[in-house]
């Protein structure tokens, strides 16, 4: 199984073609063959093993001729074509795999051959090279591959029967022919997905489970990075081998040191460099000739730096992919996995945490060591970290598909800074937290910066929304802070998920319960009435001026027993879905007395319900809140705090609990015909400055009839005349409109005329706009008018696309009209929408009830608003020449009437 990145194709310059990920982690390179590969492809043949020969040429071949080479070597697209897979570069790149096809005659078929060295054998190797193969065979417009073998030959028919092609096999002439269907379909896309997910989960599992390690730079001195991470290994009792790496010192903290990994007798799992910028090269070439394929590079002075940085951090790229390596860093802080059959503290962190089942990843060194320490300070365990720096190649994509199926993972917690691949990112996400909870904190909220935007939807929109739209699509929880981040996960690791948003307060401070209360409403938690018998079992116990209402004010100075009982009989009430539960101490009681009696309590108890508790003390929390293995009571020193972990599990739990969206799929596109348009537009404007570059309103508005979207009759009319003939014809009332490609608010300069009930009326609408256009200097940007029969009254929203340069195509939806940029009612997602993202969309907006029935208003017709998202975000998927669209006013009718598109702009 493999998974192919084109990001290396950027590191190793062009005309290389992507690298690939092996099934156990490694990587490759995929290029073109080249005339001057002669002498690696003779050294590749002469390296098989006969077996191996036998079955790729039906023949004890024992050498080659030179036409021969000259024939491997030599490629004429698109009559044949052949890509190598490589490890190494320049002199020492070798080939490790070849694949090739060649046209058949007269047909759309061509014939495809696989040879992989016996070394990289059972990989991947040969499916990734199918892949790259069918996707420069379908440019050329190849629709099939033919692939002759000898019966015996069963792991090149593995790689056809799994790769996720459909094909049809059968015998000729005592050979097997399988015949290969190149069409991406939606089992190729799975298989490809999985094998995506394989190869990548291999690469960070072989960096975090490493069976003997190598510090490069481990000093002498505990106050360097290099002598910090040797002995926080010793000191953690990694589980296997340590060495320290240092030309200068026969010893580092008592072990026998080397000047070079490459004088380390055996084979080393993983290389920890901690050396100066410019020294990195050289260690890896060590690391290369050494067979060491996992590094982690602490070293800073790289891309995150002005001057040679950014061309270091390249070389270092470069020369880690080409020779196969996987890389976390560089400027990183470490890793660490706290597994006893691991024991790894590979970081420079002065303190470890305790372990657990919640693994982080940092993109800030400096914050990492925050983390930990936080981490530890409230006893939170954690089961693995990466600090993964400026992230080369292993990234946060990488870290989630790992920790997807990790059993000892239960909360994954991820620091941002940026992001690589958003797009990735949330199909990742989006699989990985329907099996475990994602938490983020994602600085950058107020970048500055952001593109001047000519539409309401541009300037809408930015890089945050782009990035709060992908947590909410992908179901990660988007916190503010590193305190949140851990709030949300001591709940989610320590206790069973809120089944519903009923939560009952117990404290003995009824203020406190008042400001926990309100904290729950305005979190979309609620406070409902305990059961009358929960109410009667607290009266026996609590004293008259106690309160028994929710919240249960036990009063201050409630015994530890009080706190139990009160505790129990309150989870015990089926009509309460958490508790929390608040204490301030008096001097009446202890802390650790309560703490002690609500522990008991939680433990009594087989009610499956969340606790959380409050302890405002000064003092920090209860030395001890745990219920047993894996499992402690969280606690939180402010009512809000607590309210707002809870709430973020509660969120969790129902994002579970929804079915996972699918992108629709419409049987009454108009595919052609939008294309035509586009093409014609694009021919129109080639010579145009972007500015120019949008259609008529008539074009936008027919643009998206053809995608099934209603739209209303939009006819152009460039003349007083003209205008007077298409009223006449579409009958009154009219509205007229601007025409133009660059004027984008007509609104601003008198430009939209409605209910114009005569020929009289729409030729003074006429006169007014050209006066109007005339005087703003626009005279030469006004190109006639559109008229429109007027439209049936319903309530305005608005449509939209912008391309994000980031998160690439970002839909929105919102109160429509003049005022949606005063207002900002709208909601954000990322494209492709998927059936539920429409109804999520709308159900942000504090508009919604004008669209579900106001105060005895008629409901409008949600149902063909949502229908309306989708069909939009089918026509962008299908164009992605289209840099921005927006569809304003989108007037939605009543309830089972329908919607209807009145305005539309649509930039190429």
């Amino acid at each position: 199984m493999t998974h192919i990145d084109t990001r290396t194709m950027e590191a190793a310059g062009p005309g290389t073609g992507p690298g690939v990920v092996l099934r156990d982690g490694r990587r490759v390179t995929l290029r073109a063959i080249r005339p001057s590969d002669r002498q690696r492809w003779l050294d590749f043949f002469n390296g098989l093993d006969p077996s191996t020969r036998y079955l790729r040429f039906q023949s004890a071949k024992s050498s080659v001729t030179d036409d021969e080479i000259d024939y491997y070597t030599r490629v004429s697209p698109p009559e044949s074509c052949a890509y190598v897979a490589t490890l190494g570069s320049g002199e020492d790149e070798q080939i490790v795999g070849l694949g090739r096809w060649d046209a058949m005659p007269g047909e759309s078929s061509a014939e495809i051959a696989f040879t992989v060295a016996d070394r990289a054998q059972n990989e991947g190797l040969g499916t990734a090279l199918l892949e790259q193969l069918a996707t420069a065979a379908r440019g050329f417009g190849f629709e099939q591959f033919e692939a002759r073998m000898l019966a015996e030959n069963t792991a090149m028919q593995g790689v056809f029967e799994d790769s996720g092609f459909a094909f049809r096999k059968q015998t000729v002439d005592q050979e097997l022919v399988y015949q290969i269907d190149l069409k991406q379909t939606e089992a190729f896309n799975e298989r490809r997905a999985q094998r995506e997910h394989t190869a990548r989960a291999a690469g960070v599992r072989h960096l975090l489970r490493p069976r003997s390690i190598a510090v490069v730079g481990a000093s002498r001195s505990a106050g360097t990075p290099g002598g910090a991470i040797f002995r926080n290994l010793l000191k953690g009792n990694f589980n296997g081998p340590v060495f320290p790496v240092n030309r200068s010192a026969p010893s580092v903290a008592g072990v026998l040191a080397y000047a070079s990994v490459i004088d380390i007798p055996g084979d080393i799992d993983l290389a920890v460099v901690a050396v100066p910028a410019k020294s990195v090269a050289s260690v890896i070439d060590d690391c290369a000739k050494k067979g060491i394929w996992g590094l982690v590079v602490i070293s800073a002075g790289f891309g995150e730096v002005a001057g040679e940085g950014p061309e270091l951090q390249r070389q270092l790229r470069e020369k880690v992919l080409t020779y196969g390596g996987r890389l976390i860093g560089p400027n990183c802080l470490g890793i660490l996995n706290t597994h006893p059959e691991v024991s790894m503290n590979a970081t420079f962190a002065p303190n470890a945490p305790p372990p657990g089942s919640v693994s982080m990843g940092s993109q800030s060194g400096a914050l990492g060591i925050a983390l930990l320490d936080y981490a530890g300070s409230i006893n939170l365990g954690v089961a693995e970290f990466v600090s993964f720096g400026n992230r080369v190649d292993i990234s946060p994509n990488d870290l989630l598909q790992h920790w997807e199926d990790d059993p000892n993972t239960g909360v994954i917690l991820l620091y941002l800074e940026s992001f690589g691949n958003p797009r990735k990112f949330s199909r990742i996400a989006r699989r990985v937290t329907r099996k475990k909870p994602v938490i983020a904190v994602k600085s950058g909220r107020s970048a500055a910066g952001s593109r001047a935007a000519s539409s309401h939807t541009g300037s809408l929109a930015g890089s945050d929304i782009a990035a709060d739209a992908l947590f909410d699509q992908a179901g990660v929880i988007r916190v503010d802070s590193i305190e949140e981040m851990f709030g949300a996960a001591q709940v989610l690791a320590y206790q069973p998920p809120p089944k519903g948003d009923r939560v009952g307060i117990v404290t003995n401070a009824g203020g406190l319960g008042i400001m926990a209360a309100d904290a729950c409403e305005s979190m979309g938690l609620e406070i409902t009435e305990l059961g009358e018998q929960t109410r009667a079992l607290l009266r026996r116990f609590l004293p008259p001026e106690a309160s028994v209402a929710n919240p249960v004010d036990v009063i201050a100075s409630a015994p530890p027993e009080h706190f139990k009982k009160a505790l129990e009989t309150v989870l015990a009430d089926p009509g309460i879905d958490s508790v929390l539960l608040i204490y301030i101490p008096p001097l009446v009681t202890k802390p650790d007395d309560v703490a002690s009696a609500v522990r008991e309590s939680v433990m009594g108890s087989d009610v499956d319900k969340p606790v959380i508790a409050c302890f405002m003390m000064a003092h920090g929390l209860p030395v001890n809140f745990g219920i047993g293995p894996g499992r402690h009571i969280p606690s939180f020193t402010y009512p809000e705090d607590a309210v707002r972990a809870l709430a973020h599990a509660r969120e969790y739990h129902r994002h579970r609990e929804e079915p996972a969206g699918r992108v629709a799929e419409f049987g009454d596109l108009a595919r052609e015909e939008a294309m035509s348009l586009i093409t014609t537009a694009m021919n129109e404007l080639a010579t145009g400055t972007d500015v120019e570059k949008w259609l008529y309103p008539e074009q936008a508005v027919q643009l998206l009839g053809y995608y099934g979207i209603p739209v209303a009759e939009t006819v152009a009319a460039l003349t007083e005349d003209e205008a007077v003939s298409v009223a006449d014809k579409l009958g009154y009332p009219v509205a007229m409109k601007l025409r133009s490609r660059t004027i984008v608010h007509k609104t601003d300069v008198g430009g939209v005329r409605l209910g114009l009930q005569s020929p009289t009326l729409v030729r003074a609408a006429f006169q007014e706009m050209a006066r109007r256009a005339r005087d703003a200097g626009m005279e030469p940007e006004m190109e006639g008018v559109v008229i429109q029969s007027m439209a049936t009254p319903g309530q305005e929203v608005i449509v939209g696309m912008t391309l994000d340069p980031t998160f690439g195509p970002l839909v929105m939806a919102g109160l429509g009209g003049v005022q949606v940029e005063m207002l900002r009612d709208v909601a954000f997602s990322l494209h492709p929408l998927t059936n539920l993202d429409p109804g999520r969309m709308l159900k942000q907006l504090k508009t919604l009830p004008l669209l579900t029935g106001w105060r005895g208003s008629q409901p409008r017709d949600v149902a063909a608003l949502e229908e309306a998202l989708l069909r939009f975000s089918a026509l962008i998927e299908d164009f992605p020449q289209i840099k921005e669209i927006e569809i304003n006013p989108l007037v939605v009718l009543n309830e089972g009437d329908g919607c209807v598109a009145l305005d539309a702009r649509v930039r190429l």
